[in-house]
């Protein structure tokens, strides 16, 4: 009782057919069981379909009672049909009633059948249902009939994702797929956006899934295969990778993929019954990732991502298409879905149109979080899985501020967080309103809300924010959204234009500051590192390339003929390393002056305060530069050794806590000490209870986004900075109380002075 080796091939050029038809997707999905039946010689045949309230339902059948159709229906876990849609995994069972799983519908009529063969209807490893044959003798099915099985569920998971079957729910019902969805993660960038799914790197959609010629689609899929082999071995053997490393235990893991003969086998058995070698290579893909999915062990749940990576490395092998984001028009309300991304990939994007970001993994001092902060794009990110949870088109809501992501929001909730927009909108007026209003708290104290910025288009936020200046300008965003270094005179149109778009108000410029993940993909000698972020980057590249540097403050310095040029430098380790990147500025100041160019009526240097290294150091720095800057995102994770984009410890450490306090702290006294100018342009100036807390430190210049200097200025102007001082220093010095929670100190102290906190 088992079809014949031509079979799979005969049943899908019929379901090809079927497909092509101008009948409703009952009748469709009617014909479907019946050639299934047909083909494996089965007395049933039923589909099952998973509605969103987790329960399936019996939307077709051949065998059964027919009146059982979208009556009968399985909670999942519950009977066979539930067991095998909560475990992704295939049953095939000679006599199904002796299973203890086992669960009788007598609406059915099935009480008179043994064998049962059922399999997963399964897309991108997302469970969509079950298909199901069953016979009345007692036999286990063969291995052909499974892949037949298996291959016609991949034709009804792609007829359901298309909403092929929307209307044969009963009314009241819908499909999982179309499910909304309440998605908790972190809130990496505050605010909220409204708008449809795009997909950072979309998902392959295989149009043709039947093969007219299974012998051709072999030869394509060995190709592929060896084409991706040598890839990966080419990858591994060059000369440019180091032995060791994270990068090569990656590849590795992509190795032992590429090898793997179940992996090739499985695709080949799946060509060889009828399907395209594009469509083998998803299949297998849907069903590995639906088991690895439901895996305890973190270990091969990690693993998933990079047989995710190799097998669509391999279907765009197939295609000729490119790996990375494919061309195509922006909706207006873009929302990009990815498991990650760099900085530079945001600016492939039309920016107006981009109304939130959602992220797999994603870290708050991440330089993409950074970057589309400052473009005041909401991010959520850690939220797992969501990349396959995701169709392009989805209706999705973004809420920075809590962490949240609704995805196919139902109509209230859609019409609610609209209506947070708007109340949003309103407070960001009230803060408007605020931007001629001088930041000077109750006790009359002066602290400067300087802007965070690194592109000519943020230049308007400065006036409409109110700011006093800028604070940071991220020379290396030009570089990133430049598809070759940028030459000097481009540099220096970009830096004359952001001076005289300040309006006379000061600009600090840090140069350079690329390396770590900030890799330009024109830059041929940067090498992968196994720590980058404490490896070859900023001023070291600077120092050691000295013709980059040269050029940037050439530029900077004509840039700034007849006005005032601050500038300082990352990542600055020792002393020696400032006094070089000064000499270097003076040697191209001589040289300007000979040719007789006009130079800056004032220069002033500085350094970036992230190294603590420099700590150790701060009587001879400050003996020499004439103004500084602490960078607390780098400053943090060098001090607590915790790598700023491992999402694993993003919450671990807290930069309120007494330790990294105590640190800001003795830096401020110092600068003070030397009376040098000190500005804090990490993350932490720009969250009122955070920017509190540096204000009782002594910081009286804060660097922040655009969108954070209403609710930091809002904060000032209702603030005693004595009174805080006096609850908050005390606790700073030793002996204290070392485990205690000053957030919640602070919180306490803004609740009972009514200073506002909440953005």
């Amino acid at each position: 009782m088992r079809g014949s080796l031509g079979a799979p091939r005969i049943l899908l050029r019929k379901l090809r057919e079927l497909m092509a038809q101008p009948i409703d997707a009952q009748e469709r999905l009617d014909h479907i069981v019946e050639q299934i039946a047909t083909n494996v010689v089965a007395e049933v045949c039923s589909v099952y379909v998973l509605r969103d309230d987790n329960v399936l339902e019996l939307a077709a059948t051949v065998g059964l009672k027919r009146e059982a159709v979208h009556q009968t229906s399985l909670k999942v876990g519950e009977g066979l049909v539930g067991l095998i849609a909560s475990e992704a995994r295939c049953l095939n069972l000679p006599n199904a009633q002796s299973h203890p799983a086992f669960a009788y519908k007598p609406e059915t009529g099935e009480e008179m059948f043994n064998a049962f063969l059922g399999v997963p209807i399964l897309r991108a490893g997302r469970m969509l249902g079950v298909l199901v044959v069953q016979n009345k003798a007692h036999r286990t099915y063969q291995e052909d009939e499974v892949e037949i099985l298996q291959t016609t569920a991949m034709i009804i998971a792609e007829m359901i994702a298309a909403g092929g079957l929307d209307h044969l729910m009963l009314p009241g019902s819908a499909l999982d797929v179309k499910r909304p969805m309440h998605l908790e993660g972190v809130g990496l960038g505050e605010g909220v956006g409204l708008g449809h799914v795009v997909l950072h790197e979309p998902r392959i959609v295989i149009s043709a899934l039947i093969a007219d010629d299974a012998s051709r689609e072999a030869r394509r899929l060995e190709a592929a295969i060896e084409k991706l082999r040598i890839s990966v071995d080419d990858l591994l053997s060059s000369s440019e990778l180091d032995q060791v490393g994270e990068h090569r235990d990656v590849l590795e893991a992509y190795r032992m993929f590429a090898y793997d003969r179940g992996w090739v086998r499985k695709m080949e058995e799946a060509v060889k019954n009828g399907l395209t070698a594009e469509a083998a290579v998803e299949k297998v893909q849907s069903d590995t990732r639906a088991r690895m999915l439901r895996q305890t062990d973190p270990y091969l749940r990690e693993r998933l991502h990079d047989f995710d990576a190799l097998a669509n490395r391999l279907i765009r092998e197939l295609i000729g298409k490119p790996h990375g984001p494919m061309a195509g028009e922006l909706p207006k309300d873009a929302v990009i879905v990815a498991r990650n991304m760099g900085a530079a990939d945001l600016f492939d994007y039309d920016r107006d149109r981009i109304k939130g970001l959602v992220l797999e993994e994603g870290a708050p001092t991440s330089h993409i979080s950074i970057v589309a902060r400052s473009l005041n794009i909401p991010v959520v990110g850690q939220i797992e899985g969501v990349v396959s949870l995701v169709e392009d088109g989805d209706s999705i809501i973004v809420d920075g501020e809590l962490g949240i992501v609704h995805l196919r929001p139902a109509p209230d909730v859609e019409a609610a967080f609209a209506e947070k927009v708007r109340f949003r909108a309103r407070k960001q007026a009230q803060y408007r309103r605020l931007k001629s209003k001088p930041s000077i708290t109750r006790d009359h104290q002066h602290v400067q809300l300087l802007l965070n910025s690194g592109l000519f288009l943020d230049l308007p936020h400065l006036e409409e924010s109110g700011a006093s200046g800028i604070g940071l300008f991220r020379t290396e965003l030009q570089f990133m959204v430049a598809t070759s270094f940028p030459r000097a005179a481009e540099q220096e149109s970009l830096y004359r234009k952001v001076l005289e778009s300040a309006g006379g108000k000061p600009v600090t410029f840090r140069s350079l500051d690329i390396g770590g993940d900030k890799i330009l993909p024109y830059a041929q000698s940067f090498e992968e590192e196994e720590n980058p972020a404490m490896g070859w980057r900023a001023i070291r590249i600077g120092l050691d390339r000295p013709g980059l540097l040269r050029i940037q403050v050439r530029a900077l310095l004509k840039a700034a003929a007849g006005r005032e040029l601050r500038l300082m430098f990352p990542m600055v380790a020792n002393v020696s390393e400032y006094e070089r990147a000064q000499a270097l500025v003076e040697r191209e100041k001589n040289f300007l002056k000979r040719l007789g160019y006009e130079l800056p009526e004032t220069i002033k240097l500085g350094v970036m305060i992230e190294v603590p290294s420099l700590l150790f150091q701060l009587d001879e720095l400050f003996s020499k530069v004439h103004f500084a800057s602490v960078g607390s995102n780098d400053l943090f994770q060098f001090t607590f050794a915790a790598d700023r984009g491992n999402t694993r410890l993003s919450g671990r450490y807290d930069p309120m806590s007494l330790p990294f306090l105590r640190m800001l702290k003795l830096i401020q006294d110092k600068a003070l000490e030397h009376h040098v100018p000190l500005t804090l342009c990490g993350e932490l100036s720009g969250k009122p209870l955070e920017a509190m807390a540096l204000v009782a430190l002594g910081y009286r210049s804060l660097s922040m986004s655009s969108s954070s200097v209403g609710p930091v200025k809002s904060m000032l102007l209702d603030l005693d900075v004595a009174k805080l001082r006096a609850r908050v220093l005390p606790r700073l010095e030793a002996g204290g109380r070392p485990n205690e929670d000053l957030r919640a100190v602070l919180k306490k102290f803004a609740e009972e002075q009514g200073v506002p906190i909440i953005p």
